[in-house]
Parts: C-alpha cells; sequence; structure tokens
C-alpha cells in the first residue's frame, strides 16, 4: 500500500528537483521514488553502512530479547 509522506526541502532543492522533473517528463513524485530507490541501492552496497546496520540490529535484537523475557 502506497504511504503519503512530507518532504521538506530547501527551495533550491526543490527548484531542482521540479527542472528535473519537467525535462524528463515524469512527476516530482517519480523523481523522489527513483532517487530513494538509487539511494538505498547504494547503501545495500555500502560495508561501513552495512556494519553499522547489524550492530543496530544485535543491540534491537538484545533489547526485544529483554522486554520478552520480563
Amino acid at each position: 500500500m502506497p504511504k503519503s509522506m512530507t518532504l521538506r526541502l530547501t527551495d533550491e532543492q526543490a527548484a531542482e528537483l521540479e527542472a528535473i522533473a519537467r525535462v524528463e517528463n515524469v512527476p516530482i513524485a517519480e523523481e523522489v521514488r527513483i532517487a530513494l530507490a538509487a539511494h538505498i541501492a547504494n547503501r545495500r552496497r555500502d560495508r561501513a553502512f552495512q556494519t553499522r546496520l547489524k550492530a543496530s540490529i544485535k543491540r534491537n535484537q538484545e533489547i526485544l530479547s529483554r522486554l520478552a523475557s520480563t
């Protein structure tokens, strides 16, 4: 199910995003989705991010385990 979000941009970011969407002849929302997909793909390939992600998962698993046992 699609999720609506509010995004705060600087005037410059908004103008550049609008220009890109206009040149590509797509809605602004589609340009945002394309950029987010690229960003997520980059994070999946980023070893430093993956290390931080695994540490975060481990910490959260430990917290959830403690909560479940009380």
